[in-house]
């Protein structure tokens, strides 16, 4: 397999400083036909060199028309395997196109395993400017495919991951079984702490804690 001009980047989505929030490793692989070139095999022998929780491979897509946000085929990698679906990878996929590759522009569009998802530049929250940065950081909003959940009247036993506060509703994904546990405020959301022995003994995939953000937070 000849060479392959690619360009990467590890990002911090999720955070305002370095070394902080959820990293992931982008790479753009940018020679017309690279893409086709370099085979599954070699992109999960990437993701497990980076060894992050998701590796996102980038490659342009040229069937847009005229006028078309630019659009690029997205796949994620663990250091395991192929995921369907990346949040914060897509996150940080997004803010590397946006602030090295196409600072032009304000919409991208990526074609992946779950449809087309879309980024977009915005506002700061509580801001009246124009989307884009602000003060030195770049806003950007994810459109994802919507799934839905069921009631679940199961109770993880997660009292050490709680740290004290209490459950407020248990929903359950309706296509992974993901639990969805809802605190009754963000702080306690914040004040977790999570115990990997606790979560790895529940009877699911995953587990999501979410709580509602705080009055004026523009969340």
């Amino acid at each position: 397999m000849g060479k392959k001009a690619i360009r990467y980047a590890v990002v911090d989505a999720f955070a305002a400083e370095p070394f902080k929030g959820n990293p992931a490793a982008v790479c753009l692989l940018e020679e017309e036909g690279a893409s086709a070139a370099v085979d599954d095999r070699w992109m999960q022998s990437v993701a497990a060199e980076f060894n992050l929780s998701e590796t996102a491979f980038l490659a342009r897509d040229s069937s847009g028309g005229a006028g078309a946000a630019p659009r690029f085929h997205l796949r994620w990698f663990t250091p395991v395997t192929e995921v369907d679906l990346c949040g914060h990878a897509t996150l940080a996929s997004a803010h590397f196109l946006f602030t090295t590759v196409l600072p032009e522009h304000g919409k991208l569009e990526f074609m992946t395993r779950s449809g087309i998802l879309t980024a977009k530049k915005v506002p700061a929250p509580g801001s009246t400017g124009v989307p884009g940065e602000e003060q030195g950081k770049l806003f950007i909003e994810l459109d994802f495919p919507m799934i839905g959940f069921l009631e679940c009247n199961e109770t993880p036993s997660i009292l050490e991951t709680l740290n004290g506060a209490p459950i407020v509703s248990v929903h359950k994904s309706a296509t992974d079984g993901d639990l969805i546990v809802e605190l009754s405020s963000g702080k306690e959301v914040v004040n977790i702490l999570p115990s990997i022995d606790e979560i790895k003994n529940l009877a699911c995939r995953g587990l999501i804690v979410t709580g509602p953000a705080p009055a004026g937070s523009g969340l």
